[in-house]
């Protein structure tokens, strides 16, 4: 069956189409996005404006249609980290549903962790062992352990790239100070959970899913996306701590000059630089690898299971 997940995210609103049965690899068909930016789009009370809710119905019906025209059978539409804390989240899906009919579910971050996890370990397999899967999205960090495909810790941190980079770096560049305040708020997040991870045992294999760790690893010298999706992708934290201090001393418009960077993401790559490093020094991490599935093809997983048990 053509499959569609609709993914309203913190940086963007994606839809990816795939062709997929119970037992066999999702295959992409399309894929759809746009730029919302709803981590940035909170009023001082944390709820979204007007405006944004206008435009996040207008790119969700866009979406739709996208949908239609490609023949998708089944919808699994989510949201996560900006509407699951936007003060006004339940007004929200109210309007959502109300004016396109979709019942968007607000994955918890707990949610977002596991499914992460389960499309990280059937990407890699049984042989990867015990696994510590990272993925920084636009408003929250989560992080995940285990040994099986439903993981044995998990964890999510308001420590989004966009949310971190709308309420603490508002130069550009940004103040040096700024930034020193936000690596020791970033460190000291993440530090109060490394002990429920580390009583575990070390992790045989570290994987790091998202745009942010994508971008990190191509600035690094990773191969670039025209090199296929079965490349192996590596991030080495000695890379990662050299780039840190040359991101924070550059531009939006200069780091989008950088290979793999988007005009989109080059704002807020300082601060997904930051949690990437606090995470890796923190979790004793040296290198880790890019997985190219994420929460999307963990939610099509999901789906699929279901269908197959039924």
């Amino acid at each position: 069956m053509r499959l569609g997940v609709l993914d309203v995210g913190s940086n963007t609103v994606h839809l990816l189409v795939v062709d997929a049965h119970p037992g066999a690899r999702p295959l992409p068909a399309h894929s759809h996005k746009a730029d919302l930016r709803l981590a940035q789009l909170l009023d001082d009370d944390g709820a979204i404006g007007p405006g944004g809710v206008d435009r996040l119905i207008s790119i969700i019906q866009e979406a739709l249609q996208a949908a239609e025209d490609k023949g998708v059978e089944e919808l699994l539409p989510f949201a996560t980290s900006a509407v699951r804390d936007a003060g006004n989240a339940d007004d929200v899906l109210t309007r959502v549903r109300e004016e396109t009919g979709v019942e968007l579910q607000v994955l918890s971050g707990d949610e977002e962790a596991r499914l992460t996890f389960l499309a990280a370990r059937r990407w890699f397999g049984w042989s990867a062992g015990k696994l510590l899967v990272i993925d920084i999205g636009g408003g929250s960090l989560e992080i995940a352990y285990g040994m099986d495909e439903e993981p044995d810790a998990t964890v999510s941190l308001p420590l989004g790239a966009g949310r971190l980079t709308a309420a603490r770096l508002p130069g550009d560049p940004p103040e040096p100070d700024d930034v020193r305040a936000l690596r020791r708020h970033v460190r000291t997040e993440i530090a109060r959970t490394v002990g429920d991870f580390s009583r575990l045992g070390a992790p045989d294999h570290v994987v790091a899913t998202s745009k942010t760790f994508r971008q990190l690893a191509r600035i690094a010298g990773a191969p670039g996306s025209a090199e296929g999706l079965y490349v192996q992708r590596e991030l080495k934290r000695e890379s990662l701590e050299a780039w840190v201090p040359r991101l924070a001393a550059m531009t939006t418009a200069e780091r989008a000059e950088l290979p793999g960077v988007s005009d989109g993401r080059a704002g807020q790559l300082v601060a997904g630089a930051l949690v990437a490093e606090g995470a890796m020094d923190l979790f004793g991490v040296e290198r880790l690898e890019v997985c190219p599935w994420a929460l999307r093809e963990g939610v099509i997983l999901r789906r699929l299971d279901h269908m197959g048990q039924g």
